[in-house]
Formats: C-alpha cells, structure tokens, sequence
C-alpha cells in the first residue's frame, strides 16, 4: 500500500487531498477514512489503497500511521510534567515565598544594582527554587 502525508482535508466539505512520497497527489473522500475518525489533519502519515478516478488517483480506504500532529505534541509536552498536585500546604508555601523574596533581595538584587547578573551557580539555584515554587502555583 502506497503511504503518504494529508495535504490539506476539509471536514465540512467531506474531501481533501494526500501527497504521496513518489507521485501526484491522492483525492481522498470521507467515505475512504478509517471507521471513528472524522478528520484528518495536514501533515497527518497515511497508508491508503488507491485507484485510478476520472480526474486522477483517488484513496478507496486509508489507514492512520500516525496520530495528528498536534496530539503527538500535546502528548510529548503532557509526559514531560510531573502530575499536578500539590505538595505543600498553604502555610507551607508562605512560608517558601517568604525564603524566595528574601533571598532574591539578599543574592540577585545587590549583583543587578551593581550592573551585572549573578554567577552561574547562584543563578542555577534561584531557578530551581523560582521554579519550585511556581509548580506548587501551577498545580
């Protein structure tokens, strides 16, 4: 079976075409697609049957190879974060806020008033307890 990527589809109009990876491009109707799917995105990798149709090659079925882009992205970026809970209790994290600004005052401040950022291992740790506290804010 022939695969190739969706060009463009239009879910209203029920149409749209494949490029094939060696050749001209596909006409694909709705009634070719795959049973649950209504849509198809570009970009989307495709294997499909393909005959011969008055104005050229047409998909008589089509089977998804892979996923829509932007689920694939969506799932890439959801596995990267940790499960959104928090950690800390409200007092907890008052508590924490407190030590940040404290330190950002007494570490970051004083290099900035003097026209210069910190050094690189001070500024790793104030990002990663920036960082910590802003996850506690965002679960």
């Amino acid at each position: 079976m022939p695969t190739g990527k969706v060009k463009w589809y239009d879910s209203e109009k029920g149409f749209g075409f494949l490029s094939q990876e060696d050749g001209e491009d596909v006409y694909v109707r709705s009634s070719a697609l795959p049973e649950g799917v209504e849509g198809l995105k570009a970009g989307q990798r495709v294997e499909f049957g393909i005959a011969s149709g008055r104005r050229g090659p047409q998909a008589l079925s089509l089977k998804l190879i892979d996923p829509p882009p932007s689920l694939v992205r969506t799932r890439r970026e959801a596995s990267r974060q940790a499960p959104a809970e928090h950690k800390h209790s409200p007092d907890e994290l008052h508590g924490m806020v407190e030590d940040m600004i404290t330190l950002l005052e007494s570490t970051v401040q004083p290099e900035l008033r003097k026209g210069r950022y910190p050094d690189r291992k001070t500024a790793r740790q104030i990002s990663e307890v920036v960082k910590a506290v802003a996850r506690e804010f965002d679960a």
